[in-house]
C-alpha cells in the first residue's frame, strides 16, 4: 500500500468512526430514537409529558431531567445487581418511579417500599406504578431520624429536600427509617438530598440487617467531616464500598468556578459485603 493509499484509508476510517460516534444513540435501549431525543431535550418542566418505556406510558415533568434519570438508571445500570427471590427493598427518594421500574425488571418478585415526599413527584410515582402494573407500596413520606412533621422544599423534581427554611416550603410527614430496618433488607437506596448524614447516623446500629446499600451523598466542603464519618459508619457496619462522582460540580477543582444547586460534593456510594 502506498503512502497515499494508507493516508486515505486512515482518513476514511477516522471519518467512519467519528460518524458512528455522532449517530450512536444509547437511548435506543429505552425506545428513544435520535429525533425523539432531540424533542425530549427541549420539553418544558412545567407540564406533564409521557413516553412509552418498555411498552408502558411513563409520565414525567421536564425532558432533560427525565433523560438524566433514564441515562443513569437504564443505560448506566446504576442499580444493577443480583437480588434474591422476594427481595425486600427500601427505596428512599423514589422520585417519579424510574428506580422501582428498574428494580422490578431485574427482580419481578421484589417487595419494594418506595418513599417520596414531594407531592408532584409522588403523584407521578403512583401514576407510573399503575401504568407499569407494579405491585409496590408507595408512601408520601420523607425518611428521617424520628416520626414527625418537617418543612420540605417541594420543587417537583430531583432537587426537592428537607429544609429548615420556611420560605416556599410545605409540611410533610416524616418517618423514622431505623424502625423499618428491624428485619433483613436486601437493598437500601438513599437518595434524600442532603439528609443522608443524619439518617445514616441514626440507622448505624441496624445496618447489619442491610445486604447492599446505595447512598447518593450531597454536601458542601464545610461538611467534609460528616462525609468522613459516613465512610466510618459504613466501614464499621462491615461494608466494602465503591465511590463514583454523581455530578461533576467542579471540572477544575483547584479553581472552583462552578457550583451545582448549593452542593460542592455529590457522590454515588455503593456499599456491599464480601463481593469481588
Amino acid at each position: 500500500m502506498t503512502k497515499r493509499q494508507s493516508f486515505l484509508s486512515n482518513l476514511f476510517k477516522g471519518i467512519g468512526l467519528k460518524s458512528k460516534k455522532i449517530f450512536n444513540n444509547p437511548y435506543s435501549k429505552v425506545n428513544i430514537n435520535w429525533f425523539s431525543l432531540k424533542y425530549l431535550k427541549h420539553l418544558p418542566p412545567n407540564k406533564m409529558h409521557s413516553h412509552r418505556l418498555f411498552g408502558h406510558p411513563t409520565f414525567f415533568y421536564g425532558g432533560p431531567e427525565y433523560l438524566h434519570g433514564l441515562n443513569e438508571i437504564f443505560i448506566g445500570d446504576i442499580y444493577k445487581q443480583q437480588l434474591p427471590e422476594n427481595a425486600y427493598i427500601l427505596d428512599c427518594g423514589a422520585h417519579i418511579g424510574l428506580s422501582v421500574i428498574y428494580l422490578k425488571n431485574i427482580c419481578p418478585t421484589a417487595n419494594i417500599v418506595a418513599f417520596e415526599p414531594d407531592e408532584q413527584n409522588y403523584l407521578l410515582l403512583k401514576k407510573n406504578i399503575a401504568s407499569h402494573h407494579l405491585n409496590i407500596s408507595a408512601r408520601q413520606q420523607a425518611v428521617w431520624i424520628e416520626d414527625t412533621d418537617l418543612q420540605f422544599l417541594q420543587e417537583g423534581n430531583m432537587s426537592s429536600k428537607i429544609t429548615s427554611n420556611s420560605i416556599n416550603t410545605k409540611i410533610v410527614e416524616a418517618i423514622r427509617l431505623k424502625n423499618l430496618i428491624s428485619q433483613k433488607v436486601d437493598f437500601l437506596k438513599l437518595d434524600i438530598e442532603g439528609a443522608e448524614y443524619e439518617v445514616i447516623k441514626d440507622i448505624a446500629e441496624n445496618l447489619y440487617q442491610v445486604s447492599k446499600m446505595f447512598v447518593e451523598y450531597h454536601g458542601t466542603f464545610a461538611q467534609n467531616i460528616e462525609l468522613l464519618e459516613i465512610f466510618e459508619i459504613i466501614s464499621n457496619a462491615g461494608f466494602n464500598f465503591y465511590i463514583k462522582e454523581a455530578a461533576v460540580n467542579y471540572p477544575e477543582p483547584f479553581l472552583r468556578k462552578q457550583k451545582n444547586q448549593g452542593y460542592d460534593v455529590q457522590l454515588n456510594i455503593f456499599c456491599f459485603r464480601g463481593e469481588k
